[in-house]
């Protein structure tokens, strides 16, 4: 049996996921750079420092390292502006029942994002309390898909990888769930997360007994 879960946050708990993309595309329209929703797509579950490099790759643009790290902030500040903003409304449908099943269950909670203002958003939508660990941007090395940012979950919870089931919405938030032995389920569409052990639309008709069931059945 499972004794733990690890959430991504953007696009799992809330869609804060559409501000990083604003935020995104204006710096990308300062510099020239056509962004779309679509180019928004490749950005899902990665680093700021890799995003701002993708970026520029598409607009085949070569910055100083001073320059970057002023877009960076730029970029942030923006963001943190849109979150700011943000109300307990803006989660995903299902999530905050589904969180309070696993509570009331003794099942340990926790919070696996590459996010650097994964505090400040949990605090907006007002679900802090039900998070026992939350390892963010800033107690990383190494960004997904590589798994220490759920290894580190796992290791606060003092479990093995293969007692924890993380939710991911983004492909290399799934390929670092599996590469760290643990179980992933993906939260989106079943045809871009093909790597996940199972993928879900959402948790609006999703309960603990679905996910003991799926779990089981692996």
């Amino acid at each position: 049996m499972f004794k733990a879960c690890l959430f991504d946050m953007d696009g799992v708990i809330v869609d804060s996921a559409r501000y990083h993309f604003i935020a995104w595309q204006s710096l990308a329209h300062e510099l020239g750079i056509d962004f779309t929703e679509a180019d928004n797509e490749m950005l899902k579950g990665v680093s700021r420092v890799d995003s701002l490099e993708k970026i520029l790759q598409k607009g085949d643009l070569q910055l100083d390292n001073d320059t970057k790290l002023a877009l960076m902030e730029k970029k942030n500040q923006e963001y943190l502006e849109y979150i700011k903003k943000m109300t307990p409304e803006e989660i995903l449908p299902g999530v905050e029942r589904f969180l309070k099943e696993l509570k009331e269950a003794g099942i340990k909670i926790g919070l696996g994002s590459s996010s650097k203002n994964a505090e400040r958003i949990l605090d907006a939508i007002e679900l802090r309390s039900y998070f026992e660990t939350i390892i963010d941007g800033n107690k990383v090395t190494f960004a997904k898909p590589d798994p220490e940012v759920f290894i580190l979950g796992a290791r606060a919870f003092d479990l093995d990888p293969s007692e924890v089931v993380v939710f991911e919405d983004a492909l290399s938030g799934v390929e670092a769930a599996n590469t760290g032995g643990f179980f992933s389920i993906g939260v989106g569409d079943p045809a871009v997360l093909t790597e996940a052990n199972h993928v879900i639309p959402g948790f609006a008709d999703f309960q603990l007994n679905n996910l003991k069931e799926i779990y089981n059945a692996q």
